[in-house]
């Protein structure tokens, strides 16, 4: 799994002209699946993301997590991380898995991160057409993979 982590202010999801999802100061996470994610990047993944030390503390030191301070979590699916850029000008996505590889593995995620967080996240419509706001805060945004586990 690849993600790109972003602090956020506030952050939402758009679907249809519909807000689906909103949230307040917390992280806004896009998450691309491939083939070869399984339980072990879920849970390694969900571990990371919910500890990630890189909210200010009383002395703004990036010190507390988002579990810490009560932040909210809103989780985008994005194919498009898995982007293979080697050859010509058109983004080739054979990487990132298709909706029944990759649709389970976005539910368990999910349930992975409501459980490390201990609360309701927030999440867009996996393989919806969707807009996405946000206020980066800082800008922190930060990216991870779980195969290099960094």
């Amino acid at each position: 799994m690849r993600v790109v982590v972003q602090r956020v202010s506030e952050a939402s999801v758009t679907i249809s002209g519909v807000v689906k999802a909103s949230i307040s100061a917390g992280l806004l996470i896009f998450v691309g699946i491939e083939d070869a994610d399984d339980v072990a990047d879920i849970i390694w993944l969900s571990n990371k993301l919910v500890n990630l030390r890189i909210f200010d503390d009383e002395n703004h030191i990036p010190n507390i997590s988002v579990k810490d301070c009560g932040g909210e979590i809103l989780l985008i699916s994005q194919f498009t991380l898995h982007a293979g850029t080697k050859k010509g000008n058109r983004p080739s996505y054979l990487k990132a898995s298709k909706a029944e590889v990759a649709i389970p593995l976005y539910e368990m995620l999910i349930a992975q991160l409501e459980n490390d967080l201990s609360r309701k996240i927030f999440t867009g419509t996996f393989g919806a057409d969707m807009k996405v706001g946000l206020v980066n805060d800082g800008p922190v945004t930060i990216l991870m993979d779980t195969k290099s586990k960094e």
